[in-house]
């Protein structure tokens, strides 16, 4: 069962949730908080495996309250919830340390697949917004001087997975690439995210995005375009 923090400002979206978030699918949803500023006191209280965070709310908004949780050691990671338009806020909320997000009214099972891969510890980039997200994320961000050394510190292999997490590929599609077993190319993932303290899957794909190892995929928007995917594991 995975244990789910709500928090949104709005009650009717925390009740659509909640009934979304069932414990037939194997959700509990342990509490919920209406603003930004309840969130730690919950957390600390609830032991949530996963935070369900609006990115606008009056007080403290998710942007500060998912900086403010991830300072916190073994804090839970946080899953952005928002609108198709929302890009500059979503950036800001990759920066904040939030593991990923996804768009208010996608289909039941989409949000669940969502949140299981959160609590997994993998991310969730919804394919609708990334390109766009990933842009604004790296036109705000400050110019790097000079090459990463920690890009150095990785082996030859460790930087081809890094590149194709980068692509948006799953474990199993890299291992297909590499011709290695899917054991093997999560060894290397740990060991890529132990040399470059990188958290977690959402931040390993804005990484190798920063570093020109990849960029985002064409958005859905496009109808000349593929549909590009960020999966979650």
């Amino acid at each position: 069962m995975i244990r789910v923090l709500v928090v949104d400002d709005q009650e009717l979206v925390r009740a659509g949730l909640r009934g979304i978030l069932r414990t037939e699918a194997g959700f509990d949803v342990v509490g919920e908080c209406a603003d930004g500023s309840e969130v730690i006191a919950a957390v600390e209280s609830l032991t949530p495996d996963v935070v369900l965070m609006d990115v606008r709310m009056p007080l403290v908004d998710g942007v500060r309250a998912t900086r403010d949780l991830r300072r916190r050691d073994g804090s839970p990671p946080v899953l952005a919830l928002t609108t198709f338009d929302d890009d500059q806020v979503l950036a800001g909320m990759l920066r904040a340390g939030a593991s990923g997000f996804v768009l208010k009214g996608v289909p039941a099972e989409d949000l669940h697949r969502a949140v299981r891969a959160i609590a997994e510890g993998g991310a969730w980039l919804d394919p609708a917004v990334t390109g766009r997200v990933l842009a604004i994320y790296r036109s705000a961000a400050p110019q790097r001087a000079g090459r990463d050394v920690g890009l150095d510190a990785l082996t030859g292999r460790e930087r081809e997975v890094l590149t194709l997490i980068g692509q948006g590929k799953a474990n199993a599609e890299i291992a297909a690439e590499l011709f290695v077993s899917e054991g093997t190319v999560k060894t290397h993932i740990n060991h890529l995210f132990t040399k470059l303290q990188l958290r977690d899957r959402a931040a390993a794909i804005v990484f190798a995005f920063d570093h020109d190892l990849a960029a985002p995929l064409p958005d859905r928007g496009n109808p000349q375009s593929p549909p590009s995917r960020w999966p979650p594991t």
